[in-house]
């Protein structure tokens, strides 16, 4: 070893980590009581997670490295006792009850029984648990739904934006009796549709569904169709007083993006949008496309009328229940509680992260969450993309995968993944790349397409060549925002 000044900064600067964990748990006492029991230790080390991120520790890890000592990267599931495991190797004797419980086995262990939990029984260990989205037409296709089980399917989604309980039902039979004649488990998710704010065209072409528009044109963002000039480009979010809680110079994307506007005009009953871009061939606006208002923090109900009308089939048929748009912890309180009204064993929770308020306030719906047994997080990576910006979207669901594993809460990784392959048959170079990300995940989402089947060999052949490569990862541990702004509030 090189210099001892250095090894004397090592050992100040564990031995600060470890003080600095320990006093922001012991701050969060009352906060810990009201969570699950089984969640507990769980709870305390996303709390010393949260604390470690809250600082700035690339050079430590620098030192660390230098002198062969273990470093803190990869040790989210289990980071106190790993600052305790260096502090040993530095010279530091621990009375037995002074060490914490949550060591990697232990951490590793806990993430295994709630990854069963929500998602069951799966055949390779190895490979994350396989979601797939139904179709309208695997209500009537037995034959199709017995062979997505058989190609490693674990969980069959059903989108509640879509169909009917009719549809649902057959959707359900189908896999219940196919999961019966196979031996293989499946279990039955349901998406809740949240809020649908999606175009409505109530100007000019509104009889076709669509209207022709072009980059520097002026439309108009209204709530109801009283009084409109049949001339001019004119919408309707679908959804009542959002209108009031835009701000001049707010970002309006519409279609995934491939729209993008910004309010130019700000009138009592309507607002002006500037179309500043068109990503898409076709220059034209359609309704019942999604859109997404980066810059405005919208007060709308994640838990529509909606919702609550579909709580009653879904505690009756499903084993897990996501929550789209989720923004708050009240928010998911909002839903426990509406599900204890239906059933007292009601299904389990996803919580889908798709806004940047859902993303700020990860902590906070983390530890919400873990009033329940076992409950996991969606990266709903399409919404999200566009809220937060899509340059920003590799680093965010990275550092939402790093706080969940703190929290030993099971991720599904989700939207678009081998979209391409999907929809065409052949897979593009970037999208093999993002599928080999998907093994960070306990769980990969597959969207609707023509080519599941394929979609699932593929994504097998590409996580088992690289699941064991990705620990090799080094990450230099600067400050989360994530952190800063949980430990500030």
């Amino acid at each position: 070893m090189d210099s001892q000044p250095d090894l004397d900064y090592i050992k100040a600067q564990i031995m600060h980590l470890e003080s600095s964990m320990n006093e922001f748990v012991d701050s969060k006492a009352s906060l810990l009581k009201a969570l699950h029991e089984e969640q507990v230790v769980s709870a305390r080390n996303l709390l010393s997670y949260l604390a470690l991120r809250n600082q700035d520790i690339r050079e430590l890890q620098d030192l660390l490295h230098i002198y062969g000592l273990s470093s803190l990267a990869s040790s989210e599931g289990h980071v106190l006792r790993q600052v305790q495991a260096i502090r040993e190797r530095l010279g530091h004797i621990y009375q037995k009850e002074e060490l914490d419980h949550c060591t990697f086995a232990f951490s590793k262990l806990k993430m295994g029984e709630k990854s069963r939990l929500l998602f069951g029984q799966k055949a390779e260990a190895n490979m994350p648990y396989l979601m797939v989205t139904f179709d309208a037409e695997f209500a009537d296709d037995y034959a199709k739904v017995k062979s997505l089980l058989q190609n490693g399917m674990n969980v069959a989604r059903i989108n509640c934006a879509h169909d009917d309980e009719d549809t649902w039902s057959r959707m359900i039979n189908q896999v219940r009796i196919a999961s019966e004649q196979t031996g293989i488990p499946c279990k039955i998710y349901m998406d809740l549709a949240g809020p649908k704010i999606r175009t409505q065209i109530l100007g000019k072409g509104r009889d076709k569904g669509k209207v022709k528009i072009r980059e520097g044109q002026l439309i108009w963002m209204i709530e109801d169709d009283l009084d409109v000039d049949k001339s001019e480009t004119v919408i309707s979010p679908n959804e009542s007083g959002i209108i009031q809680q835009l701000r001049k110079g707010d970002r309006v994307f519409i279609d995934d993006g491939a729209i993008r506007c910004i309010v130019e005009k700000v009138k009592k009953e309507k607002i002006g949008l500037r179309i500043v871009r068109i990503s898409s061939k076709k220059d034209l606006l359609k309704e019942g496309k999604g859109i997404n208002f980066p810059d405005s923090f919208l007060q709308v109900p994640s838990l529509t009328d909606f919702d609550r009308a579909c709580l009653p089939f879904i505690c009756e048929n499903a084993d897990l229940v996501g929550y789209s748009f989720v923004k708050t912890a009240g928010d998911i309180a909002v839903l426990r509680q509406a599900l204890q009204e239906k059933s007292e064993s009601y299904p389990q929770l996803i919580i889908k992260i798709e806004t940047l308020e859902a993303v700020e306030n990860l902590p906070s719906l983390l530890l919400e969450g873990m009033k329940e047994q076992a409950f996991g997080v969606m990266i709903a990576r399409g919404d999200l993309a566009v809220e937060i910006g899509f340059e920003r979207l590799g680093e965010i669901q990275e550092e939402i995968l790093w706080i969940c594993e703190s929290g030993h809460v099971p991720v599904v990784w989700a939207t678009q993944v081998l979209e391409t392959l999907h929809k065409s048959g052949m897979a593009t170079r970037s999208e093999i790349t993002d599928a080999g990300h998907a093994a960070m995940a306990e769980c990969v989402m597959i969207n609707k397409g023509d080519y599941t089947i394929e979609v699932m060999e593929t994504l097998r052949d590409v996580i088992h060549r690289t699941s064991t490569h990705r620990v090799k990862k080094r990450f230099t541990l600067r400050p989360l925002k994530i952190a800063q702004k949980f430990l500030l509030g």
